[in-house]
């Protein structure tokens, strides 16, 4: 089985490959805002991945030391995606707000993209 660590890791390497098709489409498409707003949404759902992996480790060792465990992080990856969407916002002809929300949506689908991957390698 793998750690959260390991599958974090998988989840980095495959989402800076989009980020580069990302920024290679907004360096040669007319469609910049949308672009930008996949790169802006994309870098803090990739946070906000991290933000619940590292709480997750912790949470983790709290259990296993028998110690009362706290909130995993909720509100913090909650503002995470409000600031997301404040910036899109807030500078309109750079960002486009759908393709903000897309953008933090993507580590979630690349998620269960690889569960449904290491599923169908292992059963």
């Amino acid at each position: 089985m793998h750690t959260l660590r390991q599958i974090f890791n998988r989840q980095k390497i495959a989402l800076f490959f989009l980020l580069a098709l990302f920024v290679i489409g907004w360096a040669f498409s007319d469609f910049r805002p949308f672009f930008g707003g996949l790169i802006l949404g994309s870098l803090f759902g990739l946070y906000n991945f991290w933000i619940l992996v590292r709480r997750m480790e912790r949470f983790d060792q709290n259990i296993s030391k028998g110690k009362e465990t706290k909130s995993i992080g909720t509100a913090l990856r909650f503002g995470s995606g409000v600031a997301a969407a404040a910036v899109a916002l807030s500078m309109p002809e750079k960002f486009d707000l759908i393709g903000t929300v897309v953008g933090l949506m993507i580590p979630h689908v690349l998620l269960l993209v690889d569960r449904i991957v290491v599923h169908v390698k292992h059963f």
